[in-house]
């Protein structure tokens, strides 16, 4: 038997779909309220491939390496995504507390509103 040979462009196609579907379902374990802080309120896959997460977030906040493809929002208040740097330009995605989803094609800030 022959082993499994992907090719190296295959990889990075495979690689690049499994991460977002691997952080949309350990957010969907975490839990809601009930979950213990044992992670980021707010985390995501940037356009850098790499999972980005903010603790406590408060106000805009600068999405580093670029937000991209799977987000989670943990925080108590909305995540409204922006497709410009400061908080600016067209409104990509509101995200609701406990929401996990895709975002597509990107964002660069995210204000996150006040909670009491």
């Amino acid at each position: 038997m022959r082993p499994l040979y992907v090719r190296p462009t295959a990889r990075g196609a495979v690689r690049s779909a499994a991460v977002p579907v691997l952080l949309l379902a350990a957010a969907a374990l975490a839990g809601g309220p009930a979950r213990a802080a044992a992670g980021p309120d707010f985390q995501y896959l940037g356009q850098d491939d790499r999972v980005h997460g903010l603790t406590a977030p408060k106000g805009c906040v600068k999405a580093e390496g670029g937000g991209a493809r799977a987000v989670t929002n943990h925080t108590r208040g909305t995540a409204t995504l922006y497709r410009e740097p400061g908080c600016t330009g067209r409104v990509v995605e509101v995200l609701r507390p406990g929401a996990v989803t895709q975002v597509r094609p990107y964002f660069a800030s995210v204000r996150f509103s006040v909670t009491g």
